[in-house]
């Protein structure tokens, strides 16, 4: 029984490692989409355009961020338990 609980300890953290790397990889896109419509937005105002809709993406895309960060952060402390019951056990 020990031992189907640690091959199923070891895929599961095989799995959130991954999640992990996807998160990161997810993150530092979104980073990339952060600073270019900021870009765009810094170009409409100084063109004098409305930028409304603009400065409301920027904001969603940093709400979207936050949340895509805690989300990692649940999956950094998941692989942090399961290393633990792989090593323990």
């Amino acid at each position: 029984m020990a031992s189907a609980e640690h091959a199923n300890w070891t895929q599961q953290l095989r799995s959130e490692r991954e999640l992990l790397v996807k998160a990161d990889i997810d993150i530092e896109e979104g980073w990339r989409r952060v600073r270019n419509q900021q870009d765009l937005l810094d170009w409409l105002q100084r063109a004098g355009h409305n930028t409304e809709q603009a400065e409301r993406l920027v904001g969603l895309l940093m709400q979207t961020l936050i949340e895509w960060e805690r989300h990692r952060d649940l999956i950094v402390q998941r692989v942090a338990y399961l290393e633990e019951m792989v090593t323990s056990h």
